[in-house]
């Protein structure tokens, strides 16, 4: 069976300052990628290994696509999600729920981003 998530996008309106953002939480690099055959699209790849376990994604800007509206949650996963939680306020974020346990389930942070989006750190220490 695969995992039920095969791609994700974060809809943004201001892609400097979202890159940014999540470069500092995440503490990694997002590379640029044209949309295919459409100029109004642009996209930073959050980096991934297709052969690993988890879902590849990017932050998408798109004239007149909606931003901050949440239809969907994405959740990061972290080492420790107290890490990057501890980095969130200083990239221009807001912590909306601290760190807390889910059981065996492990820990999760809500956050949210530049944009507006909320968006999940998951780990299990």
């Amino acid at each position: 069976m695969m995992n039920p998530v095969g791609w994700f996008e974060i809809n943004v309106a201001d892609m400097a300052r979202a890159q940014q953002f999540y470069e500092t939480v995440l503490g990694c690099t997002l590379e640029g990628m044209q949309g295919a055959d459409d100029p109004t699209m642009e996209l930073k790849l959050f980096p991934s290994d297709m052969e690993s376990y988890g879902a590849a994604g990017a932050l998408v800007k798109m004239t007149d696509a909606p931003v901050g509206q949440n239809s969907v949650l994405v959740y990061f996963s972290c080492d420790d999600c107290a890490q990057q939680e501890s980095r969130v306020v200083a990239a221009g974020g807001q912590v909306e729920r601290s760190k807390f346990s889910i059981g065996e389930h492990g820990f999760i942070v809500m956050a949210k981003d530049t944009e507006g989006n909320v968006f999940g750190l998951h780990s299990m220490k």
